[in-house]
């Protein structure tokens, strides 16, 4: 399919978007006042308290659960440098892989998110039991930040970079 909007070419692309030459950013910043908020805010998401690999983690999840390819291909790449192995990148597709118990809890997080729009209860205390009052929000804000952003990549038909 082709792009329902077309990302800036090049010669009007900002500093920020000229180190990182993405077609989500080209796209976006369409919008200056939009994409300069969404910038510091997902900026703050990836550079956040969560270890990378739980981050990376969620975001997999995250992008399995909605279909979003572009979010998995740019995320795959950053799960790799967070440490995840290959076979564990694919994995993230499959919900009864074997998984340490604190990948599980992460990858559970996604999943009743993804389903339910909230946390079991169950999930919520072993949250509890991992993490501090801050990670648990910034893991929640992560995994509806990355549903938002698949729905918006999928909807303005952003392409895969070559």
């Amino acid at each position: 399919m082709n792009p329902r909007v077309q990302p800036l070419p090049p010669e009007e692309w900002d500093d920020f978007t000229k180190a990182n030459p993405y077609n989500v950013f080209a796209t976006l910043a369409r919008h200056p006042g939009l994409y300069r908020a969404w910038l510091r805010f997902g900026g703050a998401l990836l550079d956040g308290t969560l270890p990378a690999r739980d981050r990376e983690l969620a975001i997999l999840r995250t992008a399995y659960h909605c279909d979003s390819p572009y979010e998995w291909a740019q995320h795959a790449r950053l799960a790799h440098e967070a440490g995840l192995t290959g076979q564990e990148i694919e994995s993230v597709r499959h919900p009864d892989a074997l998984w340490s118990v604190e990948d599980q809890l992460v990858l559970q997080v996604a999943d009743d998110l993804h389903y339910a729009g909230d946390l079991t209860d169950a999930t919520w205390a072993a949250l509890c039991d991992r993490y501090d009052e801050a990670r648990r929000i910034e893991l929640v804000m992560l995994v509806a930040h990355y549903g938002m952003l698949a729905m918006v990549l999928r909807t303005l038909r952003v392409q895969i970079e070559e």
